[in-house]
């Protein structure tokens, strides 16, 4: 009788390690995929903010194609087209990519 009772217990014990084993297992598997990345995408992404200069040319979460023509703390002015009068303030955070000019 005594057997009885200690068998359910020791493969409760079992199966309770195994899934915390499958739980850890599942949460690294998370992170390596979906946490790193998107981490290692901001941190680039700050770094390309922080170098930016007047003169670069960029292009915004809209698509649009511009150059920079000053910049404060957390907003830009860009000047799209020929135009040379389409100046617009807009947020850092809405360029995407950042082509610096040809030094020759």
């Amino acid at each position: 009788m005594n057997l009885l009772a200690m068998g359910p217990t020791a493969s409760t014990a079992g199966g309770l390690g195994i899934m915390i084993l499958y739980i850890a297992v599942f949460g690294g598997f998370m992170y390596f995929i979906a946490v790193r990345p998107q981490k290692k995408e901001q941190r680039r992404l700050a770094t390309m903010l922080s170098n930016l200069e007047n003169g670069d040319s960029v292009l915004t979460s809209s698509g649009f194609y511009g150059v920079v023509i000053d910049i404060s703390d957390d907003t830009v002015i860009v000047e799209f087209g020929n135009n040379k009068n389409c100046r617009i303030p807009m947020q850092k955070s809405a360029i995407t990519q950042v082509e610096k000019p040809d030094a020759e």
